[in-house]
């Protein structure tokens, strides 16, 4: 593998395709999004697939934030060819892609352009849509962090980093309640997005209007697709070996220490996406990545990878399927239930308990999903935004 770095610090590879392994951990990850977010019964699931009640951590808190890191390091790949663009080549295929998600993510918000009220369809209000979510994140995260590394290149994108962490603990401090400035209803990330976007087109699910997509707790969200993009210079520096295993591992359980400590003062959150919990999820997604890497890439134990490479090849397109399908189940009814909850409530909870129900629904809900890609996978059928 030949590689030089150039004079603004990127790596520069001739005849080398992406790790196998980054494959992987990018399905693994859409494979975990679909699970939590699809159980048969959102009142039966077991405590792993929960997120954290608000400060603390459970493994369904890292999911989304390893997406982000997953984002990241491939874009290690495609800023390669991007940084030798000029600015206007490069504005307008990040601001394409930008918008492209954020499109699908508002089109997921408003689908299936009804509601059911008191068992009539009532047209969706589209001055009440939610404008911000899980897509509209990654799509401004991904822009902002290939802003900052185009313009700033790799000193910079450091420098934004530390500012991004620090200067959000700052923000939410100092302008936050005074009793509490880390609670629910006195973070500043509530109060920006009730000021710029207002309470009607804001998430509803933790019983008021309060984002945990929003747009000030974007900007320490983008520190992990900075991260994910750093680690991959790295091993594209350093190779797939041994020796870069362990050095992720180092790095990895140092940024994971680091969290611990800054979780004393500025908790570990993921709903207000604190700096604590930034470094906590780009250290686990690091050390998941070594880990990964030494059974792919160093012992080459590569027969079990096809499941997760499978989500890893059509990552947007299958996660946002999953929503548009569960949503459409929601509308199919059958003997008077929805379809997702005929097959919980009819085919499931008669034969196991309630929280095996939940978990095989979602688990036979991911596998339908995974057929998906499956299918398209055989026919080289691969969507890129």
């Amino acid at each position: 593998m030949a590689m030089t770095i150039a004079e603004n610090g990127l790596l520069k590879i001739r005849g080398r395709e992406r790790y196998l392994s980054l494959d992987v951990l990018r399905g693994l990850t859409i494979a975990l999004m679909v699970v939590v977010n699809t159980p048969g019964s959102w009142s039966a699931i077991y405590a792993p697939f929960k997120h954290a009640p608000w400060h603390g951590f459970t493994i369904t808190d890292w999911v989304f934030p390893s997406f982000l890191f997953v984002v990241g390091n491939a874009m290690s790949f495609s800023m390669i060819k991007m940084m030798q663009e000029k600015d206007k080549t490069f504005l307008k295929k990040v601001g394409k892609r930008t918008l492209i998600i954020f499109v699908i993510g508002l089109f997921l918000a408003a689908y299936p352009f009804f509601r059911m009220v008191e068992g009539e369809a009532v047209a969706f209000d589209f001055s009440r849509i939610r404008i911000m979510g899980v897509l509209q994140r990654i799509a401004l995260c991904y822009a902002l962090a290939a802003l900052v590394i185009y313009y700033f290149k790799g000193k910079g994108a450091i420098v934004f980093s530390f500012l991004a962490l620090f200067g959000y603990w700052a923000v939410m401090y100092f302008f936050g309640d005074k009793g509490d400035p880390y609670s629910l209803t006195g973070n500043a990330a509530i109060k920006l997005d009730l000021f710029l976007i207002g309470p009607d087109n804001m998430y509803k699910g933790e019983g008021i209007p309060f984002d945990p997509e929003g747009l000030l707790s974007t900007f320490p969200a983008t520190v992990n697709v900075i991260g994910g993009f750093y680690i991959g210079k790295f091993i594209q520096r350093f190779g797939s070996n041994s020796s870069t295993v362990l050095k992720l591992i180092g790095m990895g359980l140092l940024l994971m220490a680091v969290s611990l400590l800054w979780d004393t003062v500025f908790p570990i959150n993921k709903k207000i996406w604190t700096s604590s919990y930034v470094l906590l999820t780009v250290g686990l997604s690091t050390v998941v990545l070594a880990v990964l890497m030494y059974l792919i890439e160093v012992l080459q134990v590569k027969k079990w990878t096809y499941f997760f490479v499978v989500f890893g090849r059509n990552p947007l397109l299958l996660y946002a399927l999953s929503g548009l399908v569960i949503k459409t189940m929601f509308i199919i009814r059958v003997d008077g239930k929805s379809l997702n909850g005929w097959i919980y409530q009819d085919l499931l909870q008669p034969i196991f308990s309630d929280m095996n129900a939940s978990l095989f629904f979602a688990l036979g809900y991911m596998l339908l999903i995974w057929m998906v890609g499956y299918i398209m996978d055989r026919r080289k059928i691969y969507i890129k935004v």
